[in-house]
C-alpha cells in the first residue's frame, strides 16, 4: 500500500502529525511501559498476516504479534469472520451467560490439561490476580512465592522484582512501581528462577505463610529446565500449597496442550490470555473445580466465597475470535510448521551473528524467540542482568531500521503465518543490521 492511501485512512495525518496530538494527550506518547526512540517509534496503521504498517506506509515484519496474542497474525480471515459475525448478532452482555461464552469454556475444559472448570477474566493481569485471590481464599495463608524477573501483570502484586537492578536478598522482593503498598511487597516471597535448592530452603522457612507457587514455564526468555517444573509440583504437594503455572504467554502456543503438555506437569491453576482472547478482552482461570468453585456467586456471604466479576468477563465477540483461532490451531501440522520456522530463524541467526563476530546468541524455545548478548542459555533473571543489554537494544534497533518490528530488548514472536519470504528479508536485514552494528 502506497503512503497516500495509509494517510487517506488515518484522515490525512502523517505519523510526525499524529505524534504531534500524542505528545500533547498521551504519557510518553506511549499505550503503556514501552517508548521507542524517536528515530523508531511508529504509529500502526495496519497489518495483515505477518506484516503491519505504519501511517507514512513503511511495511515491517511483525515479531511483536501483539505481544504473542496474535498467533495466527495479523486479520485472519477466519477469525475476523468469527467476530464479525458475533458482532452482528451483539458484541457484548453483561449478568447473564451468553451461548459462545459457554461453548468456549466447554471447549477449554476440554483443551487445557488441568482444567475442570474455568473461570473468566478479562486480561492476563487480571487471570494472575484472580489466581493469586483463589489461592489464598483456598489455603487461608496470605503470601505467593514468585520467581525473580517474572513477568505476571500490572496489578501490585505482580510487579515485585520483575524488573530487579541486581539480584539477591531472597526471599524479600523490590516494589517495581511508585504508588505501590508495602502490604502488597510483603506479601510476595522471591526466589530465583530454575533453582530448586533455594527454592525448598525459601518454602521451609515460610511453608506455614505460602498460600501458593506461581511461575512460568518460559520466564521471558529463559526456560524452565527439565526437572524444575515437576519439582515445584512435589515441593507444593508436601506443603499443602498451591502450583499456579502462569500460561499466559505458552497456553496455546507452545503445543496445542501449552506448557503443560511440552513440559508434562499438571499445576493446581493455571493462567491464561493472548491466544486465550483471540487478540480480545478475554482471559481465563482453568484448574481444579474445588479451588476455582470459590467464585461461585451462590457461595457469596459464606466462608470462603472469592469475588470474581468484571464487564467484559466471557466477552462474545473475543470467546467467538478464540473459538475460531483455536480451530485453526487445531489443524494437522500447524505447530511443527510454526516452530520449525522458528528453528530455522535463530539457527540461520546465529550463522549470521557469528559471521560479523557479533558476541549473541540466538535463543528460542518453541516459537519464542530472542537475541541475547550472552554465551549460553540463561538459567535466571542474574545472567540476563549480566549480559550485554546496551548492545542487545543497539543491535535490535538497527533491526527495526530494517523493516523488522521487534521492541528492544524485549522477547518476540513467530507467527503460523510466518513466510519463507519473511525469513529470507529478516536475515538480509539482519545481515546489515550486523555489518552497521560493527561499524557504530
Amino acid at each position: 500500500m502506497s503512503s497516500q492511501a495509509v494517510k487517506r485512512s488515518s484522515g490525512g495525518m502523517s505519523q510526525q502529525d499524529l505524534f504531534a496530538i500524542a505528545d500533547r494527550v498521551l504519557p510518553g506518547s506511549g499505550l503503556g511501559s514501552y517508548s521507542l526512540a524517536e528515530d523508531i517509534r511508529l504509529i500502526y496503521s495496519h497489518g495483515k498476516g505477518s506484516r503491519m504498517w505504519d501511517v507514512d506506509g513503511n511495511e515491517y515484519i511483525d515479531y511483536v504479534g501483539g505481544a504473542g496474542a496474535l498467533i495466527l497474525g495479523h486479520s485472519h480471515p477466519s477469525v475476523v469472520k468469527a467476530a464479525q459475525a458475533q458482532f452482528e448478532r451483539g458484541a457484548h452482555m453483561f449478568g447473564s451467560l451468553n451461548e459462545v461464552a459457554v461453548h468456549l469454556a466447554e471447549r477449554l475444559v476440554n483443551d487445557i490439561p488441568c482444567a475442570e472448570k474455568i473461570a473468566y477474566a478479562t486480561t492476563g493481569s487480571e487471570a494472575t490476580g484472580y489466581a493469586m485471590r483463589l489461592a489464598r481464599a483456598f489455603t487461608g495463608r496470605d503470601k505467593i512465592l514468585k520467581f525473580e524477573g517474572a513477568y505476571h501483570g500490572n496489578h501490585d502484586y505482580a510487579i515485585v522484582s520483575t524488573f530487579p537492578k541486581e539480584t539477591g536478598a531472597y526471599p524479600q522482593g523490590a516494589a517495581d512501581s511508585s504508588g505501590q503498598p508495602e502490604a502488597t511487597v510483603s506479601t510476595m516471597l522471591v526466589c530465583p528462577y530454575n533453582d530448586l535448592e533455594t527454592l525448598r530452603k525459601i518454602v521451609d522457612e515460610h511453608h506455614s505463610d505460602i498460600a501458593a507457587i506461581i511461575a512460568e514455564p518460559v520466564q521471558r526468555i529463559i526456560p524452565a529446565e527439565p526437572e524444575f517444573l515437576q519439582g515445584i509440583r512435589e515441593i507444593c504437594d508436601e506443603n499443602d500449597m498451591l502450583f499456579i503455572l502462569d500460561e499466559v504467554v505458552t497456553g496455546f502456543r507452545l503445543g496445542y496442550g501449552g506448557a503443560q503438555q511440552w513440559y508434562d506437569v499438571k499445576p493446581d491453576l493455571s493462567t491464561h490470555g493472548k491466544v486465550v482472547g483471540g487478540g480480545g478482552p478475554l482471559s481465563c482461570i482453568a484448574g481444579r473445580a474445588d479451588v476455582i468453585g470459590l467464585s461461585d456467586p451462590k457461595l457469596k456471604g459464606q466462608q470462603g466465597y472469592t469475588y470474581f466479576n468484571g464487564t467484559l468477563h466471557g466477552n462474545p465477540v473475543a470467546a467467538a475470535a478464540t473459538m475460531s483461532m483455536l480451530d485453526e490451531l487445531g489443524k494437522p501440522g500447524v505447530y511443527k510448521r510454526m516452530n520449525g520456522f522458528a528453528d530455522d530463524l535463530c539457527r540461520e541467526t546465529q550463522k549470521i551473528l557469528d559471521q560479523h563476530s557479533i558476541p549473541a546468541i540466538a535463543e528460542h524455545t518453541g516459537s519464542l524467540w530472542q537475541i541475547l548478548f550472552m554465551d549460553k542459555t540463561p538459567r535466571n533473571q542474574a545472567d540476563i542482568l549480566a549480559s550485554d543489554q546496551v548492545s542487545m537494544r543497539k543491535l535490535d534497533t538497527l533491526l527495526m531500521k530494517q523493516g523488522q518490528y521487534v521492541l528492544p530488548g524485549v522477547r518476540r514472536f513467530v507467527s503460523t503465518v510466518h513466510t519463507a519470504q519473511d525469513l529470507e528479508e529478516t536475515l538480509r536485514g539482519l545481515d546489515a543490521a550486523c555489518r552497521e552494528f560493527n561499524q557504530s
